[in-house]
């Protein structure tokens, strides 16, 4: 039910139903299935079309969207997240894995170096998740943001958190040296819109020298002892045997142009995110929420 007490629409539909949302002959439904043109799930036994997918092929094809000079390498570019590094894997999407922070995935997708983009940037101002203005993809006028999951992220620390931290203020009365990312990370950005919201003076911080570039290479610094803390998911925390200090939830997306949706990496993989492996992965790895896995949450 909606807000006014109204029936919302089904987010699946039926063959008969697709056929009539899009004014098809059911038969011809069936041959664009056979064809694999048309978005659908066989889950249940029967065949079910995501609403949202299907609004997403029929605007795929407007003759607006100006398809790209050259063709799109199958690459995943963007931020680092440890459930859909396994899932791309597992899904044999054939995507390969060049992860440099969100601000790199954003400029490769505009410059049509990158299939998909995954990102997870905080606008300071608002608190919201991956505004295509904030991304410096406001003038992508086929953008499409796929809702990939929520993640916790936070402290993490040694085994027995031998320093005894418990918040952000903590880093700099007890000045432990501190793990980071590089600038053009998501979590570098939440870091310090984190500390300015606890009013920290980052200067005041005692952080590694060198950019830690993936959540992998934080979770190392601190598991082997150049850090003694830094800010990553829970699920790194969890595979590299680090205690986790939950601070916030956060937005993780998929941002890709309209017609890369439908290319076959992009669909092997939305096919298995779909399925209970994915999930039963997701609760084993910790600190994610995938109800929502799949929304589109912006169509240009």
């Amino acid at each position: 039910m909606t807000r006014n007490g109204e029936h919302a629409p089904e987010r699946y539909l039926t063959t008969a139903e697709v056929a009539a949302y899009l004014r098809l002959k059911e038969r011809k439904v069936y041959d664009l299935v056979k064809q694999g043109v048309i978005p659908c799930s066989r889950a249940t036994g029967k065949l079910l079309f995501p609403r949202e997918s299907v609004d997403l092929w029929v605007m795929s094809h407007l003759e607006g969207d100006q398809a790209p000079s050259r063709d799109i390498p199958a690459v995943l570019a963007g931020s680092q997240d440890p459930l859909l590094e396994w899932a791309v894997r597992e899904a044999g999407s054939d995507l390969a894995l060049l992860c440099h922070g969100s601000g790199d995935g954003a400029r490769r997708l505009l410059r049509d170096e990158a299939l998909v983009a995954g990102l997870h940037v905080i606008d300071h101002g608002t608190g919201r998740y991956n505004d295509p203005v904030t991304l410096g993809l406001g003038g992508m006028r086929d953008l499409v943001i796929i809702h990939w999951g929520r993640r916790r992220q936070g402290l993490l620390v040694q085994p027995g958190n031998p320093r005894g931290i418990r918040t952000l203020a903590d880093l700099a009365e007890q000045s432990v040296r501190v793990a980071h990312r590089q600038r053009e990370a998501g979590a570098d950005a939440l870091f310090r819109s984190l500390l300015e919201r606890s009013a920290i003076d980052a200067s005041q911080l005692d952080f590694t020298p060198h950019a830690s570039l993936s959540e992998d290479d934080l979770a190392l610094a601190v598991r082997e002892g150049e850090a003694e803390t830094g800010l990553a998911v829970e699920a790194a925390a969890r595979r590299h045997g680090l205690d986790f200090i939950p601070l916030h939830e956060e937005a993780f997306d998929l941002a890709m142009r309209r017609r890369s949706y439908f290319q076959p990496p992009i669909q092997r993989l939305m096919a298995f995110a779909r399925s209970e492996r994915l999930g039963r992965r997701a609760a084993a790895m910790g600190g994610y929420d995938i109800t929502g896995l799949g929304a589109v949450r912006y169509n240009a």
